[in-house]
């Protein structure tokens, strides 16, 4: 484990110096000191295997390298057989005609945040409420007819809520397109699905 994230921090190393935007960005969101810092401050200033390695283990969950490192002995030693994979998030994507319009309506309609945007024109961003993130991808035509969206009630993203009657009431405060009322399910859920303005829809999802 250990020998694999000494390979990533020099991997970081050279995508600092090739000016590799995402680097910048998981800097920021990983290292508080980086949070109002732009990406071309952040590729122009001096970036050492320490900072690569800092930034590694804060997205492990560790206050430094010296105790990732601890850790990753420590397991290393306990451990006789391999890992078990484990699946930690899933990031669906959701196909826009135009990324900054889209992250707009999301930050402004849907109470997510921006965290982050690439190109100029932008041609993809995340953006994230609370454990839910979603990915945004400029496309020059759309994947689906909104009609078959519709029609077949084809999902972008299934998003699992708390407190899910007060969150259709805020989005249908905001004015949001909602292409099925909150309603119990058979399944056991409450839930109501939202379309975005490039037809994605979403469903926001409650266990009853």
């Amino acid at each position: 484990m250990i020998e694999n994230l000494k390979k990533q921090a020099k991997q970081l190393l050279r995508w600092h110096r090739q000016g590799y935007h995402p680097v910048a960005q998981r800097l920021r969101i990983a290292l508080p000191r980086y949070a109002s810092v732009s990406d071309g401050e952040i590729l122009a200033a001096p970036f050492t295997l320490a900072q690569a390695q800092e930034l590694l283990a804060r997205e492990h969950g560790f206050d430094s390298w010296a105790a990732l490192v601890a850790e990753g002995n420590a397991m290393s030693e306990s451990t006789t057989s391999q890992a078990t994979p484990a699946l930690v998030a899933a990031y669906p994507q959701l196909f826009v005609r135009n990324v900054t319009a889209s992250c707009a309506f999301f930050a402004e309609r849907l109470g997510f945040e921006v965290a982050y945007k690439y190109g100029d024109p932008p041609f993809y961003a995340l953006v994230r409420r609370g454990g839910a993130a979603l990915n945004l991808r400029f496309t020059d035509r759309p994947v689906f007819d909104r009609e078959t969206l519709v029609h077949d009630s084809l999902l972008a993203a299934n998003i699992p809520v708390t407190g899910v009657k007060e969150l259709f009431l805020e989005y249908q405060a905001a004015g949001v397109e909602l292409v099925q009322p909150l309603r119990p399910q058979p399944w056991g859920t409450s839930d109501f699905i939202v379309a975005d303005p490039d037809g994605n829809l979403l469903c926001f999802a409650e266990v009853a």
